[in-house]
């Protein structure tokens, strides 16, 4: 199959088109560079520089390639900067999109999977979370995820583009040769690695009163080539709708934290700080619906395979892709 991956240079987006690759896949990578790394992309796909805010750049790179099918992983992700400026946000993770939507029907992209996030939950009342749980965004990230969802929809409704929303929980870990560069980095696993790494002092736990059993937050990981196997199989299947994409499992800050430690070999110290406004106690996926519909089936179970698989990458390349 011949797949557009848009954003295809970032983190998660890198990580799938390796994957697609390995499976026998032809991949046009499209992204302009603002957050990913051009020596992230396999140099097996195909690359092209552009924005998908250049309506003219999308049309031409749909129009030309003709993809049977397009991830989208384009997006901004920093939930704080989206509380900061949220116009950015909807700039881009949904005025954007709509160039790409309007190339796919034009030139007759049978489906559209969508990088999307368990931000759309907001403050969820049932853990695990399942698909039915009220959608109720409390920041612009999360709500620029959901509009552009509810597009994909109308488009479905009104153009017949099929489509299906993947829900992360919380990515992470590595392949061999994609991994986790992120600046500035948000992401919990990383920065607490790079305080093993001696890059940054201590790492900052923020709240550690919640109703959890160590008093700090619970959060469900998912290793990156398992939800690259499910953005596999959600461009195969003739289903269509939203899929949450967790281990169903949660684990805690200090979970996080003792898990680096023993993979390390390093101390990490710790400054406990106060809460930051918004973070749920919990955050656990029911991923029921994609095991059963897509035949998921994640491979990476072990919170400490995960952790491992990102610091052998932090390893092999210490600054990350910039040299």
């Amino acid at each position: 199959m011949k797949i557009l991956v848009a954003g295809g240079a970032g983190y998660i987006g890198s990580c799938c088109t390796e994957y697609l690759l390995d499976r026998g896949h032809e991949v046009v990578v499209f992204d302009a560079l603002l957050k990913g790394h051009r020596d992230a992309v396999d140099p097996r796909a195909t690359f092209l520089l552009g924005h998908l805010g250049d309506p003219a750049a999308v049309t031409a790179a749909v129009a030309a390639h003709r993809p049977e099918g397009i991830i989208h992983f384009a997006a901004f992700i920093e939930v704080g900067e989206s509380m900061q400026d949220p116009g950015k946000y909807f700039r881009n993770n949904v005025a954007c999109g709509i160039n790409l939507l309007d190339a796919a029907v034009a030139h007759g992209v049978r489906k559209v999977v969508f990088s999307s996030t368990a931000a759309v939950y907001g403050m969820p009342r049932t853990i695990p979370i399942p698909e039915s749980e009220p959608t109720r965004p409390v920041n612009a990230y999360g709500e620029s995820k959901l509009i552009f969802e509810r597009m994909l929809a109308w488009y479905g409704t009104i153009h017949g583009l099929q489509s299906a929303a993947l829900r992360y929980f919380n990515a992470a870990g590595a392949t061999e040769r994609c991994g986790e560069d992120h600046d500035p980095e948000s992401h919990l696993i990383p920065i607490v690695m790079q305080v093993a790494e001696g890059k940054r002092d201590r790492v900052r736990i923020f709240g550690t009163d919640y109703p959890t059993p160590d008093g700090t937050c619970i959060r469900d990981y998912i290793h990156v080539t398992d939800l690259a196997q499910a953005h596999l199989l959600a461009l195969d299947s003739e289903e269509c709708g939203s899929f949450n994409l967790g281990s169903g499992t949660g684990h805690s800050v200090r979970d996080i934290i003792d898990t680096v430690r023993e993979v390390t070999g390093h101390p990490v110290p710790v400054l406990e700080a106060e809460r930051r406004p918004g973070d749920p106690p919990r955050l656990i996926s029911d991923s029921t619906r994609a095991r059963q519909v897509l035949g998921w089936h994640p491979e990476h179970d072990s919170i400490g395979d995960i952790v491992e698989s990102a610091w052998r990458w932090r390893r092999r390349f210490p600054d990350g892709y910039r040299k």
